[in-house]
């Protein structure tokens, strides 16, 4: 099951990014610029940062999510937004001895479906145990030629093993990772995963973090979300027609 942990936020990332805003518009020192920032006033400075489209200060802010219960499909998705930063589960020294994955819904809800889902699973489970014992015996074998003793020529071969078998897994395979995203990145994630035409996993996963930040930052996410939340749908005739149902979740 999707899971998504806030682990870290920069400290007073509200007050951050209103500092560095009033220093691009004031001629105080920098040492100072913390100076007077009430909430008020740096509430009055993220609406004006909104209103300007004025973003490059949002990337002082940092935030650290733990994600787990998501499939390795959906991580090639969110890899896709490159400024941040992944650290991820690997397939290449931990053994998928029994792996967890992700149903979609619409093959859950149906029972042939699932049915094929489930033995294809079932297979990949067992080609992948198959290969690594496999491969097991050989590389143990050649470790051990090289002059290594057997505890030693098992564990090394243990990693190369699970290091080829692991191509015969499929995408649903469940994966864990930690992501950090500043502030600008994390509202382009916002603005493109809201949408109802991403995928639905990853929509899900984006749904997850929004309320997050939305909480720990309420001012600097205040204009996040789809973009049809706040203007209008830049998808044209490809449009879910839902701009109703997203204003009433994101424009609040």
């Amino acid at each position: 099951m999707l899971k998504v942990t806030l682990l870290n936020v920069s400290p007073n990332p509200e007050k951050i990014v209103a500092a560095a805003a009033k220093l691009c518009y004031s001629d105080s020192p920098a040492s100072n610029i913390m100076d007077g920032l009430t909430e008020e006033k740096t509430e009055k400075f993220l609406d004006m940062l909104a209103s300007l489209g004025h973003d490059s200060p949002t990337e002082h802010v940092s935030f650290t999510f733990a994600i787990e219960g998501v499939s390795r499909s959906l991580l090639a998705q969110l890899t896709r937004h490159r400024i941040a930063s992944y650290s991820v589960k690997s397939q290449r020294y931990v053994e998928e001895g029994s792996f967890e994955y992700i149903t979609p819904p619409q093959i859950a809800e149906n029972e042939e479906a699932i049915k094929i889902y489930k033995k294809s699973m079932d297979d990949a489970l067992k080609a992948y145990t198959q290969l690594t014992e496999i491969l097991k015996e050989k590389n143990i074998k050649e470790f051990m030629a090289q002059g290594k003793d057997e505890k030693e020529a098992k564990r090394l071969a243990a990693k190369k093993s699970i290091e080829d078998a692991r191509y015969v897994l499929p995408n649903a395979c469940e994966t864990k990772l930690v992501a950090t995203f500043n502030t600008r990145s994390l509202k382009n994630f916002f603005d493109h995963r809201l949408c109802n035409r991403a995928q639905w996993e990853i929509r899900e996963l984006a749904h997850q973090m929004y309320l997050l930040v939305r909480e720990a930052a309420p001012s600097l996410f205040k204009k996040a979300g789809p973009p049809c939340a706040f203007g209008p749908c830049p998808e044209g005739k490809m449009s879910c027609g839902k701009m109703a149902e997203k204003r009433s979740i994101y424009a609040k």
